[in-house]
């Protein structure tokens, strides 16, 4: 524990030249707060650690999978392999303890947080606030998104890997070496959910509102469906899809991966829900009526908060917006759509949901923060014109 302890400090070290980095290229970041945010998320590394103590956790195993690799280049593998290839250098080359690697895949976790946060910053300008409190602040400080991020697991590095992505999108030619990390990353452990990345951003680049060049959009088109050509052999795989029949082979899939889940514990049989029921579901369940225990209870709440955002997009002038978004809203919300969609389908167990969710909520909730920009905008505007209309001098009429 004490190696764990002075690596938590060591990291904090190595996140000041890195924030100032940022600071320099992004004069709108604050890094008083995003070093609060560090503690934050050690704090959840240690409650993680504890949780892991008493419950079975996938820590556990990647910790004694790895202690045994005889090599490592040639250990790289997709899914769990990949979680096993990143740690293998730190246990078997750095003599890293249980706690320390924790610590370490913690860190990356946080790491994706830093670049959601300029992904947030850079596309909504004005500071939004939601029960008086600034909405992203909020956001950020999510109990749940630090939980499933703050371990030796597929959370922390995926999470790193989408907010890459997400920050690489803005320009992906000048921020090419984040995007190819990213997706890197998001392929190696999820290859269906880096599908699922490559989707939105080439519906969002050419769908989008802003004059972005051809040649900038012809090269986002290419680099993800070249990816995805190459790659769609190895998606399809990874959840034993026959290429010949998709859509057969995935029902299949489905039903088969939410048995097996349902039986994991927290089960709700999902299968025989309509989509509509499904989606509710992975979005903002747990809710009070399943609540077990304090967790959960807690949890519910947290789900709660999810639900009233949401309702912020019950608009009629949500539409409107939409038609006239961004390449980075239209992007955001059809990777938010298509991945819940697909993991609605195998998920049948509250636990897997909550910690599989994490993975795309900030990008529902850039949406629902976009609209309430968009809002605040047009009632500025319009606020606006009408004090124009009342100070504007009115002409005497002249009677002939």
């Amino acid at each position: 524990m004490v190696g764990a302890i002075i690596l938590i400090l060591l990291l904090f070290a190595v996140n000041q030249p890195i924030l100032g980095h940022f600071k320099n290229k992004h004069t709108f970041i604050s890094v008083g707060l995003l070093s609060k945010l560090y503690f934050f998320h050690v704090l959840f590394w240690f409650i993680y650690y504890l949780y892991a103590t008493y419950n079975p956790s996938d820590s556990n195993g990647y910790y004694e999978r790895t202690s045994r690799f005889s090599t490592w280049v040639t250990s790289y593998g997709t899914d769990t392999k990949f979680i096993e290839f990143i740690a293998s250098p730190f246990i078997n080359g750095l003599n890293f303890s249980y706690e320390a690697i924790m610590a370490l895949f913690s860190w990356f976790g946080y790491i994706g947080f830093i670049y959601f946060y300029i992904f947030f910053k850079e596309n909504v300008r004005l500071n939004i606030k939601f029960l008086n409190y600034d909405l992203l602040t909020l956001l950020l400080f999510l109990p749940n998104m630090h939980f499933w991020t703050a371990s030796l697991g597929k959370g922390s590095l995926i999470f790193l890997g989408i907010g890459l992505f997400a920050y690489a999108m803005k320009f992906p030619q000048k921020r090419l070496m984040a995007l190819i990390i990213g997706s890197f990353i998001v392929y190696s452990i999820r290859p269906h959910m880096f599908l699922f990345l490559g989707v939105g951003a080439v519906l969002g680049f050419f769908t989008g509102q802003e004059r972005v060049p051809l040649y900038q959009k012809l090269f986002v088109y290419l680099a993800f469906v070249g990816s995805l050509a190459l790659m769609y052999d190895e998606i399809l795989a990874v959840a034993n899809i026959d290429a010949e029949n998709p859509l057969e082979s995935f029902d299949e899939f489905a039903e088969t991966r939410a048995g097996h889940l349902a039986k994991a514990g927290s089960g709700v049989d999902m299968s025989s829900y309509p989509l509509p029921v499904k989606l509710f579901t992975f979005w903002f369940r747990p809710l009070f009526f399943d609540a077990s225990g304090a967790l959960a209870l807690y949890i519910s709440l947290e789900n709660l908060l999810y639900l009233l955002l949401t309702w912020k997009l019950v608009d009629k002038d949500f539409i409107p917006f939409l038609k006239k978004s961004s390449s980075m809203v239209k992007m955001s919300l059809v990777i938010f759509l298509s991945s819940s969609v697909a993991l609605s389908f195998v998920m049948s167990n509250l636990g897997i949901v909550i910690r599989q969710k994490s993975q795309v909520m900030y990008f529902l909730f850039f949406v629902i923060m976009a609209f309430m920009e968009y809002k605040q905008r047009k009632k500025a505007d319009s606020g606006s014109n009408e004090e124009a209309v009342a100070t504007a001098p009115r002409k005497r009429l002249r009677l002939v």
